[in-house]
Order: structure tokens, then sequence, then C-alpha cells
């Protein structure tokens, strides 16, 4: 064999064991990276992350007030059931809904799952028993923000490539702002027009939200036509064991989040300014999903979610054994800026493990996975809280999760640059 033809082989080898760096399709086209359309684009995507993903981020204050009074004949870890249905079906449809948004099928999901959306939204308004609640808010709700929220996520490596980090950072500060929200309007409103009539108002507020998404997101490639899945896009081991830690984040990372009004009753704090923190919670998730995003432009998406969670591991450890009610409001405040930070990133780093033409079917596998997390993770806890009384070892539980996954990302940093500290990535 040839010198010449034995250069070629290696070259050949190099690029079947390099999928990641290889070109692309996609790459090939020019990103427009901003620019009217694409910034009209996030806003649609904003809205439907505000009235999707913000409302299943509102869960604790449901769980309070199921535990209190709608519910109140079940246990804590019955009730997290439907939460962590939520929270699971919002990323579960991922492997489905991402490989159809590479084959150009987006506007068709897009509007299915608004119409089943919107519907399940006022059927909770006449739920009354726990199954029903189960279907409608756990796994109609979830399920239809899942299919919705996948596709929202992906589109934005069609229209954007060096900001992309601020770019989704903006949606995700969509769900910050319905995690806001929605708990005030839910105190707000039930005490004067009762339960029913507040979810109705919500679903009202969700259905003009998903009217203008529907308007103004669209993909920017064309699309596939027929096709196979390209499984060879999650063949690497960085994608793998990335995709492993988003897993174990989601065992615990909500579980402060969905215990945090219960928790805070516990310790002596008003009923009422508890049902407040899960807004203060969201409120300062939104200054890390905005700060996060603007820290990955320099020093690298997976690095500062790196950082930003080993920061919520702590405030999780720590959680349970604050007793003073600044204090707690402090451990809120920074849990929501670290978490916050890991909820605006972890699409971003999907997003640079291979091609732009693959990214819906990489994200959404990886969000399936990471959706077994988030319907274990409370469920588990509640069962915690349950069995010893209180929260101690749920913190250690949970915090052991997320700093588990956090050692699980430094690995698969190194499996992607070749090394543990230096590089932006």
């Amino acid at each position: 064999m040839s010198f010449a033809s034995q250069a070629s082989s290696l070259r050949g080898s190099k690029i079947a064991d390099s999928y990641d760096q290889s070109p692309s399709i996609g790459e090939s086209l020019d990103i427009p990276d901003g620019g009217l359309r694409a910034w009209i684009v996030v806003a649609g995507a904003f809205c439907l992350s505000f009235a999707t993903f913000g409302y299943v981020v509102s869960w604790g204050a449901f769980q309070e007030y199921y535990q209190t009074t709608a519910l109140s004949s079940r246990s804590p870890s019955d009730i997290a059931w439907i939460g962590s249905l939520q929270y699971s079906l919002i990323f579960l449809p991922g492997l489905i809904t991402g490989y159809l948004f590479d084959l150009g099928y987006f506007k068709v999901s897009l509007a299915s799952a608004s119409i089943l959306y919107i519907a399940s939204s006022f059927l909770i308004a006449e739920c009354q028993q726990y199954w029903q609640f189960i279907l409608c808010q756990g796994v109609a709700l979830g399920l239809s923000a899942g299919w919705i929220y996948v596709p929202c996520t992906a589109i934005v490596a069609h229209w954007f490539k060096e900001k992309r980090p601020v770019a989704f950072s903006i949606i995700a500060m969509g769900s910050s702002l319905g995690g806001i929200l929605f708990p005030i309007i839910l105190r707000q409103l039930i005490p004067q027009i009762g339960f029913r009539w507040t979810v109705r108002v919500i679903a009202f507020i969700n259905f003009t939200c998903f009217i203008i998404g529907n308007m103004t997101i669209k993909p920017r490639l064309p699309t596939k036509g027929k096709s196979t899945a390209n499984w060879r896009a999650l063949a690497t081991r960085a994608y793998i064991l990335y995709t492993i830690s988003t897993l174990l984040a989601f065992l615990g990372l909500y579980t402060l989040l969905t215990f945090l009004s219960v928790s805070a009753v516990t310790i002596g704090i008003n009923s009422a300014l508890a049902f407040y923190l899960v807004g203060v919670c969201n409120a300062t998730s939104a200054a890390g999903r905005l700060l996060g995003g603007i820290l990955a432009l320099r020093a690298g998406a997976l690095n500062v979610m790196i950082a930003c969670t080993a920061l919520a591991a702590a405030m999780t450890y720590v959680w349970p054994f604050v007793a003073s009610h600044a204090g707690f409001i402090v451990l809120v405040c920074v849990y929501g800026v670290a978490s916050g930070a890991f909820v605006s990133l972890f699409p971003i780093v999907t997003m640079r493990l291979g091609s732009v033409e693959d990214v819906g079917l990489r994200t959404g596998v990886q969000m399936t996975v990471m959706s077994l997390g988030a319907l274990a993770g409370p469920p588990i806890s509640g069962a915690i809280q349950q069995r010893t009384g209180s929260f101690h070892d749920v913190g250690i539980y949970a915090g052991s999760m997320v700093i588990l996954s956090v050692m699980v990302m430094i690995v698969a940093r190194w499996a992607h640059v070749g090394k543990l500290i230096g590089g932006v990535f």
C-alpha cells in the first residue's frame, strides 16, 4: 500500500471515530446567529417555555395546596407523584419528538400538542379525585408540555451558533417567569374566586402564550423527509457520560423546589410567605439562567454547569439543617441562581456534542433518559420524608445525587477535551 493510500485510510478512520468533529450539512449552511427573524423565534419559544416549563416548576405551590386542602387525605409522596409525572413527561417524549423535529414535522407536532395542553389545563379545574389529578395534571399536561418543550429547545441550534447560550438563557427565563407568576396567581385568586376559576385563569393565560408561539416559531433548515435515525450521533463517550450526569442530577435537583413550601412551614415560616418562596426561588433562578448564559460565552457551558451544579448540591445538603428564617430565604435565593444556570445550559452542551442536523435526536434522547430521574426523584424524597418524619435524610439523598452528577460531568468533560482543567467547553 502506498503512503498516500495509507494516509487516506488513516483520515477515514479518524473521521469514523470522531463523529462530532466531522463537517455537517447544517454547519455548512450559514447560521444567522442573530437578526430579527432569529430573535422572533426566541420570543415565541420564550412564551412556550413560560406556559409549559413555567407551569411545571410551579408545582411546589400546588403540592402545598393539595396537601392542606384538595388532597389532604393522601400522603406527601402520593401527591408528589403528580408533580413527578409533570417533571418527567416534559422530557420523556424527547426521543420521538426530537427525531420528528429532525425530519421536519415541527409545526404539526406543535399544533397537536398545543390542543392537548390547553384542554388538559382547563380540565384540571374539574378534577376532584386523586386519579383525576394524576391523569389531567400529571399525564396529559406533562406529556403535551414535553411534546412542545424538546423541539423548542432544539430549534435554537437552527438560528444560533456562538450566541446559543444567551438565546437559550432567554428562552429558559420564560419558565422562571412562569414559576414566579403562577404561584402568586394561585395564592391571590384562590381565596377570591376559588380553585376552579383560578386554574381557568391560568389556562387562558397559557392559551394566549400558545397562540403567540405557534405564530412565531419555525425551523430554518430544510426538512429531511423520510430518513432513518443516525444512531452514530449518540455513540460518543462524552455524550453518553453527559447524558448519565443529567439523569443523576434530576434525581435530586428538584427535590428542594418540590418541598420548599412544606419545609418552610415546618421551621415556623408563615404559610403565606412559604407559599411565595416558590416564586422567590424561580425569580432568582431567572437571574441564574441569564447569568449562566453570559458566563458560558467566555468560560464554556459545561464549565459553568459544573460549578453551578456543585453549588446547588451544597445548598441541597444544607437546606434541611437551616432553622432561621433569614438563613432559609438566603439559601433559597442561592439555590435558585445555581439551579437556574443548570436548567439554562444543559441543552447547550448537548448541541455542541455533534452536528446540527441531528440536534433533535441528541437532545431528545438525552431528555428522555433524564426524565427517569425527574420521575423518580421527588417520590423517593417524599417516601424518605414520610418514613423519617423530617427532611434531614431527604437533603442528604438529594444532595448526594446532585454531587454525583457533577463528578460524572467532569469525566464527560475529560472525554471530550482530553483534560480535566483548562479549555473552554
